[in-house]
């Protein structure tokens, strides 16, 4: 059958493309996508083709599939699978096949990636647990569990010493303890926010900086300080727009430093001054993730010596932090439709990706079975007026501007198809 995907062909070369998948083998699925939520790491994909360690070589001979924070519906299961999976069942995946050369769904191979129609979903996916069952109850939240799963995996990578006079180590973000997320008004800062305030394990303190005085507001809305104190934590947002030491002023509020400093911005001024938050003790995970593969940043080895202060750096998730994600967003733990600004149908993905760092606003959300322009939610009743539009920007007043299964039950309805 064909498919409609988006694939790289070299550098900045992403074109929808509509060819012929192979019929599914035995222990293969054939998948419906149904939502795929953007990443800036397909933007970086993008700029280096070829050169990025999770591309394979030739691409203007073998294209690669795009899109690798995906869900859908299983069409078709390959005669080994069929007591595990059957036809109609909802499924997210993790992208992460745990192999030595950091081949992913969605990055890595022909047949398979969320910027598809359908995709054959090979056996050693099915084998290593990728295709996760998901019962939750809107699809752009599913499409969404592979970020959330990755700041789960920064939360656990984080590490602390159970006493100041043994080397035993406990792992995870210090309960009680002061956080700080730097340059966190993005899409996977807001998820951060989100998990320190309603997750497990909370600090006492959380302070979150960022430059832009709009998004800080606009996080400051999404997660205001009264409901982090409601859960125990003080909420502070902090623009450093115009503070380059701003290490002196987030220590101040600490009273000192702190437990777990979370680095979103790969600047090296950033880290900087980002690790000299570190208290006794301080874990810095370092979870923006650079395009320049030699990007270096000067570390204060007294601190590491005599401070017990360490690093970190998680780079996606693996499964079991991906069945966390995914029970966090079906018990409604973390409201992950926050996040989600933008929607789109697949047609729109090229320029969407190749401009990513560009458009402001938070996860973008395409719908891998519709044809429809990137468009931002508050566009809906201004700039898109069709019958079926104003309908929809009815349904997003009605849930404070913040898109739900509602709206996109009424997009799925509506929007015309690829």
């Amino acid at each position: 059958m064909k498919t409609t995907a988006v694939r790289i062909h070299g550098v900045r070369d992403l074109r929808v493309d509509t060819f012929e998948l192979p019929e599914i083998g035995e222990d293969e699925l054939l998948v419906k996508n149904m939502a795929d939520s953007l990443c800036l790491s397909t933007y970086k994909v993008a700029q280096k083709g070829s050169a990025h360690k999770k591309l394979p070589e030739h691409l203007e001979e073998t294209p690669i599939v795009m899109g690798h924070e995906f869900c859908g519906i299983i069409e078709r299961v390959g005669a080994k699978w069929q007591n595990r999976y059957k036809p109609g069942d909802c499924f997210v995946a993790q992208p992460n096949l745990g192999r030595a050369d950091t081949y992913s769904l969605g990055y890595s191979f022909p047949y398979v990636g969320g910027e598809s129609t359908y995709s054959v979903v090979m056996n050693e996916a099915v084998e290593k647990g990728c295709l996760l069952p998901y019962r939750g109850g809107s699809y752009f939240e599913a499409a969404m569990a592979e970020p959330l799963s990755c700041v789960v995996a920064g939360f656990k990578a984080n590490f602390h010493l159970r006493d100041r006079n043994d080397y035993d180590y406990a792992m995870g973000v210090k309960q009680g303890g002061a956080m700080a997320v730097i340059g966190g008004t993005g899409p996977m800062g807001s998820l951060a926010v989100d998990l320190a305030i309603h997750g497990e394990k909370r600090p006492r303190l959380l302070v979150v900086t960022g430059r832009t005085q709009a998004k800080l507001e606009r996080l400051a809305k999404l997660y205001p300080a009264e409901e982090a104190a409601a859960h125990g934590v003080e909420l502070h947002y902090v623009n450093t727009a115009d503070d380059e030491a701003f290490s002196g002023t987030l220590r101040a509020l600490a009273g000192g430093g702190f437990d777990d400093v979370f680095v979103m911005a790969a600047d090296a001024r950033v880290v900087c001054e980002s690790e000299k938050l570190l208290g006794w003790d301080g874990c810095l995970n370092f979870f923006a993730g650079p395009i320049d593969a030699a990007f270096t940043a000067p570390v204060n080895f007294y601190n590491v010596h005599y401070n017990a202060t360490h690093f970190v750096g998680t780079s996606g998730s693996n499964t079991k932090d991906m069945v966390d994600a995914v029970e966090l967003i079906e018990k409604g733990v973390v409201k992950v439709g926050k996040v989600a600004t933008h929607v789109m149908g697949l047609d729109a993905v090229p320029e969407a990706i190749l401009n990513l760092p560009d458009i402001p606003g938070g996860k973008k959300i395409c719908y891998s079975q519709k044809r429809y322009p990137l468009t931002a939610l508050e566009e809906f009743g201004t700039t898109r007026t069709q019958d079926w539009e104003m309908e929809l920007a009815e349904i997003l007043k009605q849930n404070g501007g913040i898109w739900s299964k509602e709206a996109e039950a009424h997009f799925l309805n509506n929007a015309p198809g690829i």
